[in-house]
């Protein structure tokens, strides 16, 4: 009968109070009185594929250029270069500045006014075609210069610790060099492009890693890969070169400059991405960009901002707004929006949002003491992708409604699906995908952690790495994702299942191989599979039944099976059964009297500090609340040492996460919050950079997850809103369930306002587990 009236309350509210119109985003726009003293202090503005760092210095604007997928010889990912804009005589000279970070519509706004001069400078991205707009508005004429700006002007010896910027990290077979781009006049615009060799270290890394034999079949994404752009405006003309040094780099610079006065200038900024044979195929895509946004220059920003405001509306996350708060609260709220918008900004991206700074990296000096490289860097890689990191960027997508956006995710993994399934073949002549940490993306373990030095008969296709060795089961998050598609929004994910097949046969086929390397039987005494060696992330090493795997390879086949029956076949579905009796059961272990999760049966050394044990509540979904077994979940929580000893909400630590599935409602705000707060950088979601540089991205995307989890969990229908919501945070939220599901409600002074559940039949399936 509670419960019964519960539903009937909760309807009554959907149906007779849900009256207030969403929270506006524009509460959250980022607005600064004064100038920037260098790029840290830069603004993020983009959309598509398209990434700028905007600031103002000394009078000059200036933005850097950054798009998805611009991956050199070295694997590194190469910014298109900076741009300044000069006006003269000069509105920026005056007391009068503000520049604006416009949410609703994804634009920088940048007004000046020196004496009776006033002007806008507008800076936005089209986001379904990769040009870049600036738009100039004075209310008097006034003289307009337009400087590209590289430091790729030469060839660039790369030495050290900068070549962690690419793939050769920290093990370069030789002298290392960023080449130099094709910078010229081309008519009264700037051409500017990177055309890479036919060698790349895909050639260096293939060789090393023995694959040699299959290398012809093998999908390659550096070979012949241009990319660049042209800038122009329509009353710009060529006014020479000139040379310079910003912070640590020098560069040259090539000037377009007014062939007179105007109240109004245009520039923009057209690029194209594309692995061409030949420079002349790459310009012609050029051309074919241009010929678009010409053609539909009178709607563009129209249908940008159009894009942007459907963006906002499809979900939110709104924390005591109207209370003028400036609170650790209040900021998760606005930092959570304000990292969603730089996510959004790769929303069509070729390549995935890259962890270690996405399309917002920015001279490299200001993030860290001693790195005086040039404004290419970033730690880790450019085309390097570390599974553990990227899950985290991507997770926060589905509850978020942005299924849309988690596609070049699952792309690059699609790519590189035949290059690791031809590991297993060349190695040890097996089926499934030998997918591993530290991923390049052409699908092969990046060649530094794999190691040059190795023992002549080490296993070739283990990394020779202490960390990284026998990491095989992070791309299962990837998985989960592609599952979780099709149960949120009805995806057809056909395409993916041979993906997904393919990586469980790779466990299924690779443990039975070596069980019988080693002995006569290929399973348990249990006819279980032996996962030995494994590893619990980069933690648990030398792991045997390794409860991260274990997790993954459970909920995976059970999501498998019980799609709907159109994606499987009689006989794909008897060889999931059978394969689901051989997966493991979870271990637990006992503490101090207290029965906990295992990270593994057993293990042999600790080398990270990366709590796996709880993997069976996030991402897995095995424990938790309102799920058997909490106690020992929770037991974890209370009395691990070594759980207790790695929790912390720096960088990509998860323990907000799990404190929110566990229930725990002041360990969840602390941890998030501390995560979303504002990041002590001028823009308050540049956070980092923790253990990998900034923009922090994995910092961002767990802070994301964790504030849904508090807000939102879902167990199959079940839908369980405040599992841990501190009651004195006023929230107005829209978050996407599964089964084409959206949330909204209302919390204000520790009750239910409103609430709305779209289709309304899943009301029935909603509880509120406010405390």
């Amino acid at each position: 009968m509670k419960k019964l009236a519960l539903i009937c309350f909760l309807l009554y509210v959907c149906i007779s109070c849900y009256a207030q119109k969403p929270a506006e985003i524009d509460q959250y726009n980022a607005i600064w009185t004064s100038q920037s003293k260098n790029s840290s202090e830069s603004m993020p503005c983009g959309g598509g594929d398209i990434g700028l760092n905007v600031w103002v210095e000394k009078g000059e604007l200036y933005f850097y250029i950054a798009r998805s997928g611009t991956f050199d010889e070295n694997n590194a990912m190469l910014k298109l270069g900076r741009v300044k804009v000069k006006l003269s005589p000069n509105p920026f000279d005056g007391n009068d500045f503000k520049q604006q970070l416009m949410l609703q519509n994804g634009s920088v706004l940048i007004n000046g006014k020196n004496g009776s001069l006033a002007t806008q400078i507008k800076v936005w991205v089209d986001v379904f075609r990769p040009v870049i707009h600036v738009q100039v508005q004075s209310n008097q004429p006034v003289k307009t210069e337009a400087d590209y700006e590289s430091w790729r002007y030469k060839d660039r010896p790369v030495v050290g610790r900068e070549n962690n910027q690419g793939s050769w990290k920290f093990a370069p077979q030789g002298p290392v060099n960023t080449l130099k781009d094709n910078i010229a006049f081309k008519g009264n615009a700037v051409e500017f492009y990177h055309h890479n060799l036919e060698a790349t270290i895909f050639d260096a890394t293939i060789k090393q890693q023995g694959m040699e034999a299959v290398k012809g079949e093998m999908f390659n994404p550096l070979k012949n890969l241009t990319f660049g752009g042209t800038m122009h405006g329509d009353n710009l003309q060529p006014a020479g070169t000139y040379s310079g040094k910003y912070q640590d780099t020098d560069f040259e610079g090539w000037k377009l400059a007014s062939k007179s006065a105007t109240k109004q200038q245009d520039i923009t900024i057209y690029l194209n991405t594309a692995q061409t044979p030949s420079v002349a195929e790459w310009q012609k895509g050029l051309n074919n960009t241009i010929a678009s946004a010409e053609a539909n220059k009178k709607t563009v920003w129209q249908k940008t901002a159009a894009w942007w405001q459907q963006y906002w509306d499809r979900s939110f996350v709104y924390i005591n707004t109207g209370k003028a708060d400036t609170s650790a609260a209040y900021q998760t709220g606005k930092n959570y929006q304000l990292f969603r918008y730089m996510l959004g900004c790769n929303a069509y991206g070729g390549y995935p949002t890259k962890f270690n700074g996405g399309l917002f990296t920015y001279d490299p000096l200001f993030v860290a003491k001693g790195q005086n490289f040039t404004p290419d860097f970033r730690n880790w890689g450019g085309g390097l992708m570390t599974a553990q990191n990227q899950r985290l960027v991507y997770f926060p997508m589905l509850k978020g409604g942005d299924i849309d956006m988690m596609k070049p995710q699952f792309d690059f993994y699609m790519r590189s699906l035949h290059n690791a399934e031809l590991r297993s073949k060349v190695y040890w002549n097996h089926g499934g995908a030998a997918f591993t940490e530290q991923l390049e993306n052409f699908g092969l373990p990046n060649s530094a952690e794999y190691t040059w030095k190795r023992p002549a008969n080490f296993d070739k296709g283990v990394e020779y790495n202490a960390w990284l060795e026998y990491t095989w089961d992070t791309v299962f998050e990837f998985c989960l994702m592609m599952l979780e598609t099709e149960r949120y929004e009805a995806k057809d994910i056909h395409q993916y299942l041979p993906f997904i097949q393919s990586c469980l046969t790779f466990f299924d086929e690779h443990y039975q191989y070596l069980a019988r390397q080693r002995g006569f039987k290929a399973l348990d005494g249990n006819g279980h599979l032996i996962l030995y060696p494994g590893a619990g992330a980069e933690t648990y090493k030398m792991a045997y039944n390794s409860n991260s795997t274990i997790a993954a390879l459970q909920t995976i086949t059970k999501r498998l099976l019980e799609l709907p029956d159109i994606y499987l076949t009689k006989e794909e579905r008897s060889k999931l059964q059978a394969f689901a009796k051989r997966i493991p059961p979870i271990t637990y272990r006992e503490m101090n009297g207290h029965q906990m999760l295992s990270p593994a049966k057993s293990w042999e050394r600790i080398n990270n500090e990366e709590s796996t044990q709880f993997y069976s509540v996030f991402p897995w979904g095995i424990h938790g609340l309102n799920k058997p077994d909490l106690n020992i979940a929770l037991n974890t929580w209370k009395y691990d040492t070594l759980a207790i000893k790695f929790r912390s909400g720096k960088g990509w630590k998860q323990d907000n996460i799990w404190a929110a599935r566990l229930g725990l409602t002041k360990e969840a705000a602390d941890l998030t919050t501390f995560k979303l707060k504002d990041s002590g950088r001028r823009f308050p979601a540049f956070w980092g950079p923790g253990f990998d540089w900034t923009p922090d991205h994995n910092w961002g995307g767990s802070g994301m997850i964790g504030l849904q989890e508090m807000l939102m969990q879902v167990d199959g229908r079940k839908i369980y809103l405040f599992p841990a919501w501190p009651k004195d945070w006023d929230t107005h939220f829209k978050l996407h369930a599964p089964y084409n599901t959206t949330v909204e409600g209302v919390l204000k002074d520790g009750k239910v306002t409103e609430l709305k559940v779209l289709p309304a039949e899943r009301m029935k399936d909603v509880e509120v587990m406010l405390k």
